[in-house]
């Protein structure tokens, strides 16, 4: 499998691997970044294990982990990822997103969204495209509410934290059918 590089006038998205990661952990290491994930990132080991984790994912063709790079301030912002590919049935869910907080609210996570959505649906040709999303989390979960996700269901404690907290999980979806107007609408500027 081959990773696309997904870029605009803005972001630049191309394969995180052990290559490259190191660029990350500065931000890695800022307070409270994943507080909502059941992943630790915020020491060089962890931060490795965590890259590690998703290259071995994309060996076995359920993810496509990018490392992000901020156009805007010339610098790696961040981290995101196609993952749980199911080719089968065409679904995938785009996550395990973390941006510097200096990037937060700048539009950055917005035209990288685009990005990913316009690959899912318009080359790889998926059919839903999902979120999950810490029920906790209404940052992350209004950011996906304003992309067009749609609140689907919630998984009732599903997911184990690092402080022993049983969470549960927002699922969100957006379709194909629905991309066309949302890409004319939500991303009209993109």
């Amino acid at each position: 499998m081959q990773a696309p590089i997904l870029q605009n006038n803005r972001v630049k998205l191309t394969l995180l691997d052990l290559s490259n990661y190191w660029h990350l952990t500065a931000i890695a290491q800022q307070p409270n970044l994943v507080q909502f994930s059941p992943s630790k990132i915020d020491t060089p080991e962890d931060l490795k294990d965590y890259v590690q984790h998703a290259v071995n994912s994309y060996y076995q063709k359920t993810a496509i982990p990018f490392i992000i790079f901020d156009k805007l301030s010339n610098t790696y912002a961040g981290c995101t990822r196609f993952g749980l590919i199911n080719w089968h049935n065409k679904v995938l869910h785009i996550g395990w997103t973390w941006i510097g907080t200096e990037f937060q609210g700048t539009g950055l996570n917005k035209n990288m969204k685009f990005l990913m959505l316009q690959y899912a649906f318009e080359n790889l040709n998926f059919e839903k495209v999902e979120f999950r999303i810490d029920e906790r989390n209404i940052k992350s979960r209004k950011a996906v509410e304003k992309l067009g996700a749609k609140l689907e269901g919630i998984l009732r404690k599903d997911t184990l934290m690092l402080d022993g907290f049983k969470r549960n999980t927002c699922c969100y979806g957006i379709l194909v059918e629905e991309w066309p107007e949302l890409k004319n609408t939500v991303f009209k500027d993109y």
